[in-house]
């Protein structure tokens, strides 16, 4: 380990602030680091076993499958959160570029498009698909890679707390041309550049990266193309765990405590009394709110607990949280304010060890049919239905790395889209899933044998397992069984989306997915970030500068206080 990452030193001078952590994702763990080098101490409960949240893993036989996120975009944002702590990617990370960075599949169309690691081939690639097209993805491009830089300093890295750091000239002159990204649809942009409607595909996938699709996402999300088609496509050497490891390393450096097996229950408040002595909080008083005092959980051992502390950072789904851990009166985002919100697409997900090697696919491999419109009004029509055909992804990783796969064998993940509903139910080992789960996987399976040219592939399946809605929603707490989180639509993206701050319970913040700034590992780690920025006042717009400063050496780390355990349910 990074010298940098060595615990700081404290002295028992001044009590540190006693910070509680619900959720062990990528969110929750980076946001206990922050915290924690803040001056914080920091407890950090999981309900499940092992920490990761969607980023985890699952081993069997010798195969090790990445249960979650398979793209590593985005680096200098990794990057950037490695420097915060005086490390970085290159000392935590094996990473390894791959080139091409991802293939595509077209129904009806035997030739696949491989996309490759830089931006040059890839003008070339769209130049010999439609003459002319090379040009216009080089001005696309330049669209992308300058609302991208705007995003970065501008916007992902913003609370929205004020508006006033938006009153800069570089966005005020640009005020219009962002007015336009923003009403404008994905596809409608896309459209403006491309003909061929396969490389009209390959500009608007993005959009189900951000829990949505090509119609309804706002064209400012035209600025994921500069990731995928200019930075290129990296993976880390022992798959996402390994990002998940390192993170969590950090955060044990920092003096963060980890509870695993340990499930909120609730978040304890209590009425703050206004000056004249009338309490605040009560019947919607304007003149106070309730303050946050800690959280009862249900430990390993069955045992209830009282966590008492100052602040509580929820990286748990935002839907859970505020209509399960919140009495109604304190919610924020009570149930109708989410009967307004649109979900992003559910998942089968499909993890498969196969005999032998599967040369037509790559590391990353997309499957499109040919009538979009259809396949994404099934999953996010008024009236949902599964795909069939379906588009899907298909992620390799033993093309890359070897240890995720028994030596004459191949790792296979496969993720269907389908509509965001737990009733589909829940996956299993070797078929043992719900109908309706198993159905789509042998769908699947078929559908990529054909497209792809491997007529045998059922056959040389070894192991098999899935994961459907009901999983992601009973595990994970998943509003609506989401897989992603809310769709990155107008009205749930930037200061629109769940602001990170609930405005009836002092002391309580949320961090990851589900707030801001969105959806994905990336956006998971700038939340933390934001979080910080929320609890210092910082109402800054761009990353901190590297690296933070040391604890504070008159912080002691001391724990939140724990209460006798007690078998009766507490209030909230």
């Amino acid at each position: 380990m990074s010298a940098a990452l060595a615990p700081q030193a404290t002295a028992q001078t001044t009590a540190a602030p006693r910070t509680i952590v619900i959720g062990g994702g990528i969110a929750g763990l980076a946001s206990a680091a922050l915290l924690a080098r803040e001056g914080h101490a920091v407890t950090l409960l999981e309900a499940r076993p092992e920490l990761g949240g969607r980023a985890g893993t699952w081993d069997v036989d010798g195969f090790r499958f990445d249960t979650g996120p398979s793209w590593y975009l985005m680096p200098e944002v990794f990057e950037h959160f490695y420097r915060l702590f005086g490390t970085s990617a290159a000392e935590q990370l094996d990473l390894v570029r791959l080139d091409p960075g991802y293939r595509v599949f077209f129904e009806g169309d035997a030739t696949p498009l491989d996309i490759a690691d830089e931006r040059e081939a890839n003008i070339r690639l769209f130049d010999s698909v439609q003459p002319g097209a090379g040009a216009a993805l080089a001005r696309y491009l330049e669209s992308a890679r300058e609302t991208y830089e705007m995003a970065v300093h501008r916007f992902l890295y913003s609370s929205f707390e004020s508006f006033s750091p938006f009153l800069v000239k570089d966005v005020v002159t640009r005020l219009g041309r962002l007015g336009r990204l923003l009403l404008q649809p994905l596809d409608k942009f896309v459209a403006g550049y491309v003909d061929d409607p396969r490389l009209r595909q390959v500009l608007g996938y993005p959009a189900v990266f951000l829990g949505s699709s090509p119609d309804q996402t706002p064209s400012m999300y035209h600025l994921m193309s500069h990731l995928d088609l200019v930075d290129g496509v990296l993976y880390p050497q022992g798959g996402f765990t390994r990002l998940i490891e390192s993170i969590t390393a950090i955060a044990v450096a920092e003096g963060v405590e980890i509870i695993n097996g340990a499930r909120v229950t609730a978040i304890r408040t209590e009425s703050r009394v206004s000056p004249g002595g009338r309490l605040g909080a009560r019947r919607g008083a304007p003149y106070g709110k309730a303050r946050v005092t800690g959280v009862s959980y249900i430990a390993a051992d069955s045992t209830l607990v009282r966590l008492d502390a100052d602040r509580v950072v929820s990286a748990a789904d935002l839907h859970h949280t505020e209509t399960e851990l919140l009495p109604e009166r304190l919610q924020t985002y009570p149930e109708p304010w989410w009967n307004t919100r649109v979900s992003g697409p559910g998942a089968v997900l499909v993890m498969l060890g196969i005999t032998g090697e599967l040369t037509p696919l790559q590391h990353h491999t997309l499957f499109f049919t040919e009538d979009w419109g259809d396949n994404f009004g099934r999953i996010f029509g008024k009236t949902p239905s599964i795909p069939s055909p379906a588009s899907f992804y298909v992620c390799k990783p033993s093309a890359t790395d070897a240890s995720v796969a028994p030596e004459g064998h191949t790792n296979l993940f496969i993720l269907v889209p389908v509509p965001a509903d737990p009733e589909m139910g829940r996956g299993g080992v070797n078929g043992d899933g719900s109908p309706i789960v198993e159905g789509v996987a042998d769908n699947t399976i078929a559908q990529l044998a054909e497209w792809a040219g491997i007529p045998d592939l059922a056959d040389r399946i070894v192991v098999r397992r899935t994961v459907g809605p009901a999983d992601f929603s009973e595990d994970l707490n998943s509003w609506r069984g989401g897989a992603l989180g809310p769709a990155h639509t107008l009205k749930q993206s930037a200061f629109l989306r769940g602001s990170n701050v609930s405005k009836k319970v002092d002391g309580l913040y949320y961090a990851g997915g589900t707030t801001i700034p969105g959806i994905g590992l990336p956006m998971c780690l700038i939340s933390a970030e934001i979080l910080l920025k929320r609890v210092r006042g910082d109402v800054s717009t761009g990353p901190l500068p590297e690296p933070l400063a040391a604890r504070p050496a008159n912080q002691p780390a001391s724990r939140p206080a724990t209460a006798a355990p007690d078998t009766a349910e507490l209030p909230a």
